[in-house]
């Protein structure tokens, strides 16, 4: 079963890091057994040797691993404060990470998380730093040695414009650590770190096809904390910070910092606060720091938002002006365990895990109506309305998990989406494949594609949806996390997450005088193999299921195996001879007999197959549930490299499931839905089935 968080608020066992390294050992213990032993740290988890550094190549250059102390003199952690002027880029295609560290050094809280301060160059020095970094519903606290990557004493990956300043070069090695290497970290999305960073969802906007509510939607974003930026798109490299007529730079990223709205000559003008990086160089249109349209405005007004109009960077724009000019609105949702104390208002969050494994959660996109289905789906329950709205404001994110540390495995990102529907008001089971067969899609992701996220925000209606997140093609295997932001509290479960089995005593065997044609045929071959004790042994039962089932020329296979008569034996043989009597016997070809009329249900083409993405409605038909955990084990175990069944794997499979059920119910007196055993009762049970 997926694992299923909800956050609402800010608990401190929420926020608490994680540590990762090998040995167990905290960043504090590591350093104070370096400090008494006299030593400086060296990571046995990340190693200063080329397989860090490239897993598809080798390394180019004589590359030395050096200390900072080697490298320069008075070497300092931060020097007069954390700020877009540490962040020069090395020899590493990772732009997008350092343009993330950028944004951070803008909320200085946030970096504290991230960078914590309590390490130096100077007191209590031992080697060894740490960063903290977000991944997959966790905090971590990622230890690094302070080795890092140089050629003839300069670095050659991410490093500050201060020689003998290293806070960006340790936390980009502490990233590259999370990852595997410094090699994964090539090519990838700002909002990728930035989640990484805070926690949080992203969301892009293009300006010249926003939605409508876009400024309610930022103004949102800023009461919530979130983090906020927006950029003018490049046709060349040739483009990249070049300065326009007005005062802005392309391709270059700014931070949006306020969003109001002032009266101005009768009407309601909407603003937007921009800031630039740098800190100089600002737009010269109108409403900027010196323009006219701040004289008709309310001084007490105009005092409260120009509480800074000299050249620093920032500065405002009307809100048409800003969609005219910036092509991209980039927005990271922070979750309540980011927030900052000052936050106002904050989501409500629902967190499930779950992979996608061939043959039985595997569905893929739509397009794959036969399998689709079988993907997981989720139940989201919107109850109340936004504040100012009769809808509800919801952000969907589905993200893939561990995909660059499995780029050395040749495995890349996959291609995923996710569709929602209105659910079935009193249905909480997983719905077949009718139901997405008839039923269109009330909201979806715009597109797949192969990124480690997709998000959406939508507005609903208050109800009950089902979310269905798939990789585009079926069979394609991946761990993914689903997140789901509301402004109010929101329900949220796994549908079909249910274990339990309806298994009716079986019918009185009917008398010898009673019996059908059928039965009296069986009592005949039955004798026949059976000789004077009046039972058979496994190997009898074999030859008879084997001869009885080649008569029926609806069944193609090459007949049961000795391992499925074992199976069927231990649920029958009640009292533990190893025989089974004919009045058992009889029993079960009842239960054989509705067992083969599913299978050849799902066998359509009569191959003498069923699809393994069959398998849950036949056992849920023989009054057995399993949830996507089970399923997935079962179809692992069972099915071929087609992802298909045959009739004596299949008999295997909903023999010992029958059996394992029946004997679990037989302990569980008290109808709790767990058991006690000892060590002989484990032993016997699982050796029987």
């Amino acid at each position: 079963m997926p694992l299923q968080s909800s956050l609402s608020g800010r608990g401190s066992n929420s926020t608490k890091a994680l540590d990762t390294q090998s040995d167990g050992k905290s960043f504090d213990q590591l350093r104070n057994e370096c400090l008494q032993n006299g030593v400086l740290f060296e990571d046995p988890d990340f190693p200063a040797v080329d397989s860090s550094l490239f897993f598809s190549q080798n390394v180019p250059v004589n590359i030395e691993w050096k200390r900072p102390p080697e490298i320069c003199q008075n070497p300092k952690f931060i020097v007069g404060g954390a700020d877009r002027t540490d962040i020069c880029q090395g020899q590493l295609g990772d732009c997008w990470l350092l343009a993330a560290i950028a944004s951070l050094t803008l909320k200085k809280d946030t970096l504290a998380r991230v960078v914590p301060h309590d390490q130096d160059f100077d007191r209590r020095y031992a080697g060894i730093f740490h960063f903290q970094f977000w991944q997959h519903n966790k905090w971590l606290d990622i230890v690094v040695d302070d080795r890092l990557p140089s050629v003839r004493d300069n670095l050659i990956m991410l490093h500050s414009a201060s020689n003998n300043e290293f806070w960006s070069a340790l936390l980009e090695k502490a990233y590259a650590k999370l990852h595997g290497s410094y090699e994964s970290l090539k090519g990838g999305s700002t909002m990728e770190a930035m989640e990484d960073f805070t926690g949080g969802v992203g969301e892009v906007y293009e300006t010249k096809n926003s939605p409508d509510n876009l400024f309610g939607i930022m103004k949102k974003a800023l009461d919530r904390g979130s983090m906020m930026g927006c950029s003018i798109d490049i046709s060349s490299s040739a483009e990249s910070e070049a300065k326009t007529s007005t005062g802005l730079v392309k391709g270059h990223a700014y931070s949006i910092t306020g969003v109001e709205e002032v009266n101005y000559r009768g009407r309601k003008v909407k603003l937007v606060r921009v800031r630039n990086p740098w800190g100089q160089v600002e737009w010269n249109g109108p409403w900027s720091d010196k323009s006219g349209e701040w004289d008709y405005v309310d001084q007490s007004e105009k005092n409260r938002i120009l509480q800074r109009s000299n050249d620093d960077g920032e500065f405002w724009m009307e809100f048409e002006d800003f969609k005219r000019n910036y092509d991209k609105v980039e927005i990271c949702n922070m979750t309540p365990d980011s927030l900052t104390d000052n936050s106002t208002r904050h989501w409500e969050v629902n967190m499930f895990e779950g992979s996608w494994i061939r043959g039985s959660t595997a569905g893929g996109c739509r397009n794959f109506i036969d399998t689709f289905w079988t993907n997981p789906q989720f139940k989201l329950q919107l109850e109340d309305a936004d504040d100012d709205d009769d809808v509800c404001s919801v952000v969907i994110a589905l993200m893939q998990k561990n995909r660059r540390q499995l780029r050395k495995e040749g495995l890349d990102l996959e291609t995923i989406g996710f569709a929602v529907y209105k659910a079935p008001e009193e249905d909480d089971d997983q719905q077949g494949k009718d139901f997405f067969r008839y039923n269109a899609s009330k909201a979806r992701s715009r597109t797949y594609i192969n990124m480690r996220e997709v998000a959406e925000r939508f507005t609903l209606p208050p109800g009950k949806y089902l979310l269905v997140p798939t990789t585009f093609q079926p069979h394609h295997e991946a761990d993914f996390l689903v997140r789901i932001f509301s402004e109010k509290k929101a329900n949220a479960l796994e549908m079909g997450s249910n274990v339990d089995a309806d298994l009716p005593d079986p019918p009185m065997p009917s008398t010898p005088e009673e019996e059908t044609d059928e039965e009296k045929g069986l009592r005949r071959l039955f004798d026949q193999l059976a000789g004077d004790d009046n039972a058979i042994d496994v190997r009898e039962l074999q030859q008879m299921l084997n001869g009885v089932l080649s008569r029926r020329k609806e069944i193609k296979f090459d007949g049961l195996s000795l391992n499925t008569c074992h199976s069927i034996m231990n649920l029958m043989d009640v009292d533990n001879t190893g025989m089974m009597e004919f009045q058992e016997f009889k029993v079960f070809w009842e239960k054989m007999k509705k067992w083969i009329m599913l299978f050849l249900s799902f066998d359509t083409d009569r191959s003498g197959k069923m699809s393994s993405y069959e398998l849950r409605i036949a056992l849920k038909a023989a009054g057995m549930h399993l949830n996507n955990k089970l399923l997935q084990l079962v179809g692992l175990r069972f099915s071929d490299s087609k992802y298909d069944i045959d009739f004596d794997d299949y008999l295997t499979c909903i023999v010992r499931l029958e059996n394992m059920f029946r004997v679990f119910q037989a302990m569980d007196t008290l109808k709790r839905g767990r058991v006690k055993m000892n060590i002989m009762q484990f032993l016997m049970l699982s050796m029987n089935v």
